[in-house]
């Protein structure tokens, strides 16, 4: 048998069975990726991420149970300002929380914290804005290379 009458026999044959193998592994390997994906975002889905939600807020998610999708997930929208929402609601997370925060880091924020507080109170630091301003004429007095 002569290829021309084995390709005219069986080649529509064996070409179909080419791409039926070809859909199946492309299929799968689509399936994989979607997987890993919804993983990785549900590892990223965590309490305090940022995120987008399906109706164009933004927000930071208070509480999320990514075992149980049908329960709602609460986003703060504002200060004070929390919402339900449903679990698939939340489109991406836009700024992962990728590190914890220890203890020690935690209690030096918060001395941080209650210095400045004092400050204000003492009026010794009188506004954000002022603070910002010293901290921008200190970072130009480094780059010029002078010294206060």
């Amino acid at each position: 048998m002569d290829f021309g009458t084995f390709f005219s026999n069986y080649g529509l044959l064996i070409l179909l069975v080419l791409l039926l193998v070809f859909m199946f592994w492309s299929s799968r390997r689509r399936m994989q990726k979607q997987k890993a994906e919804v993983e990785a975002r549900a590892r990223q889905t965590v309490p305090g991420a940022k995120v987008l939600l399906q109706g164009g807020l933004y927000g930071t998610i208070v509480t999320f149970d990514s075992d149980n999708l049908d329960q709602p997930a609460v986003v703060s929208i504002a200060p004070g300002v929390e919402i339900e929402v449903h679990s698939q609601a939340i489109l991406r997370v836009v700024d992962p929380i990728d590190e914890v925060v220890t203890e020690d880091e935690y209690l030096e924020a918060e001395a941080t914290h209650d210095e400045y507080e004092a400050g204000v109170a003492s009026g010794e630091i009188s506004s954000i804005s002022d603070d910002q301003k010293k901290a921008d004429d200190a970072d130009d007095e480094k780059k010029n290379g002078t010294d206060a």
